[in-house]
């Protein structure tokens, strides 16, 4: 699936959680999908969190 097809797919999402859910739930959509995003880059290799997590450092 391209970029541009999965951020109109997104877009959608998060109309539809605006007209459901109101303000509220539109944010709430929109942190459980960037984090969302965030578990798919790690798990697909192109985030390396070990420079978050203080792992990988000599000490």
């Amino acid at each position: 699936m391209s970029a541009t097809r999965t951020g109109m797919f997104v877009g959608l999402i998060l109309g539809l959680a605006a007209v459901i859910g109101g303000l509220t739930g539109f944010f709430i959509a929109l942190v459980l999908g960037v984090l969302g995003f965030v578990v798919g880059r790690v798990l697909d290799g192109e985030l390396d969190v070990n420079q978050f997590v203080g792992r990988g450092r000599d000490r």
